[in-house]
């Protein structure tokens, strides 16, 4: 099945270009960006590797450490790099899981159970389903799931911006409105009754009983 948000995110151990990785150890209670590739060589995601190494000191500030997933073996991820950063000015900086049995992509939900084989003779139309995007929390739970098109590239300014929004939330009883940006208002939650928005957020505005809006907080 595969995974929701809010599920507890399956732990692994698996090869990786910085070693073998045994997820939970190795996420270690922070935030995580974990995203995934049908096939090395492609394209599009040559163009997304080398996006998210140049953003990976963004990532750093916000505390989140980056995970990428290819069905190939680490060896080949090891040629691919080569090119994302001859080509994209810069090579993944984070490790690259080599998920040739498809273990993982099984595990969470990328690929059906039953899938049989090897990433061995696959394509990426075979494998077309592994283009996911997890933001998993110190909590080891999904917070964010999103999949993607092959055809596709994934926004990673998006992306960033949707973590700023989920650790600002985990901090406060806010939430934050459609487009949403660093700095702008936010919406007071319906957990918070008008005597306590007072004190937590004084000189909010109510707009309906159900909206009410406040400063970015601290």
């Amino acid at each position: 099945m595969p995974l929701s948000i809010n599920d507890i995110a399956p732990d692994f151990t698996a090869a990786s270009t910085e070693g073998p990785l045994h997820f939970y150890d190795w996420a270690e209670g922070s935030w995580v960006l974990f995203f995934s590739h049908p096939k090395d060589f492609t394209p599009v995601c040559t163009t997304e590797l080398g996006a998210v190494a140049k953003l990976k000191p963004e990532f750093d500030k916000r505390g989140v450490k980056v995970l990428g997933l290819s069905v190939d073996p680490v060896e080949n991820h090891a040629k691919w790099s080569a090119d994302i950063k001859e080509t994209q000015g810069m090579g993944p900086n984070y490790p690259m899981i080599g998920d040739t049995d498809l273990k993982v992509s099984k595990l969470y939900g990328m690929l059906p159970a039953d899938t049989e084989g090897t990433s061995e003779g696959r394509t990426p139309a075979n494998n077309a389903t592994v283009r996911n995007v997890f933001i998993i929390g110190p909590d080891k739970r999904v917070k964010l799931l999103l999949v993607y098109p092959m055809t596709t590239g994934r926004n990673f300014d998006e992306i960033l911006r949707v973590i700023d929004s989920m650790q600002l939330t985990a901090k406060h009883k806010v939430a934050t409105p459609a487009d949403w940006k660093q700095g702008g208002d936010v919406i007071i939650t319906g957990a918070v009754s008008d005597d306590e928005a007072k004190t937590l957020f004084p000189g909010y505005k109510t707009h309906k009983p159900y909206l009410r809006t406040t400063g970015q907080p601290k």
